[in-house]
C-alpha cells in the first residue's frame, strides 16, 4: 500500500454533506446507544493477541444487546467490530457448535477489567451506577467479530472478520496494557475489583470461551 488513507482529510463536499445530514436526518439507531463499555478482546485463533475495545451499546430487547466497537473513544475513531450480547436463556437454546462462538463476561466484570468510562462524574459516585450495571452484564454471553486488525497496524480492514473472545483468568491478561488503559481513563482496575466483590459469580456454560479450552489442550 503506497499511501496511508488516514492522512487524507475529508473533502469540502464531504464536510458540507455531513453538516447537512446531521441537521436534517434522525440517526435513530445511533441515538439509541445508551452505554459505553471498555474492555479487551482476544483473537480466538491466537489468544496471545489482544486489543482494547470501546463498545457503544443498544438494548434491542431485555434479552439482546448490540454494540458497535471502536478503537478509540473519540474522533476520528475506527469502527473495528461488533458484539452481540444475549441472556443465558437465549444462549442455552443455541446448538453446541454455535455456543462455542460466544464468550462469557463473568471474569471481565468481577476482575474489574470491564469499565464504563465517564470523565464527567467523580469516580466514587459513578462507581455505584457502574457496579449496578455490571450486575446485569456479568451473566451475558457475547459474540464478537472484529473487521479491522488495528493491533498489527493495518491501514484498512483487511482480510476476513476475526472471531474474538474475552479473558477468563488473571494469568491470561497483559497487565501492562490494562495499566496503560487505566491511566488513560483515570481508573483503577484493582479498586473496581474490590468494589465488585459483592457481585455473585456466574456459572459459565461449559461450551463458552472455546479459545481457552483449545489452548489448554495444546499445552497438555
Amino acid at each position: 500500500m503506497t499511501s496511508n488513507p488516514q492522512t487524507n482529510p475529508p473533502t469540502t463536499k464531504d464536510a458540507i454533506l455531513e453538516t447537512g445530514a446531521s441537521a436534517t436526518q434522525s440517526f435513530a439507531p445511533i441515538k439509541s446507544i445508551c452505554a459505553h463499555l471498555n474492555a479487551f478482546h482476544v483473537y480466538a485463533t491466537d489468544p496471545k493477541r489482544s486489543v482494547e475495545a470501546n463498545h457503544y451499546c443498544t438494548h434491542l430487547s431485555k434479552d439482546v444487546r448490540q454494540c458497535l466497537i471502536y478503537d478509540l473513544p473519540n474522533n476520528p475513531a475506527k469502527l473495528i467490530g461488533v458484539e452481540y450480547m444475549i441472556t443465558p436463556k437465549l444462549y442455552e437454546g443455541l446448538d453446541a457448535e454455535e455456543r462455542k462462538l460466544w464468550h462469557s463476561h463473568d471474569y471481565e466484570v468481577r476482575s474489574g477489567m470491564l469499565i464504563m468510562p465517564n470523565p464527567t462524574i467523580p469516580n466514587q459516585v459513578w462507581e455505584i451506577a457502574e457496579t449496578e450495571e455490571m450486575k446485569e452484564v456479568v451473566g451475558l454471553y457475547g459474540k464478537t467479530f472484529h473487521f479491522w486488525q488495528v493491533d498489527r497496524g493495518d491501514e484498512l480492514p483487511l482480510g476476513m472478520p476475526q472471531l474474538m473472545m474475552s479473558f477468563t483468568a488473571d494469568e491470561q491478561v497483559p497487565w501492562d496494557k490494562v495499566k496503560e488503559r487505566d491511566e488513560k481513563y483515570g481508573v483503577d482496575t484493582m479498586k473496581k475489583r474490590e468494589a465488585r466483590k459483592g457481585i455473585e459469580a456466574f456459572k459459565v456454560h461449559e461450551d463458552a470461551d472455546g479459545c481457552w479450552k483449545e489452548e489448554s489442550k495444546l499445552k497438555e
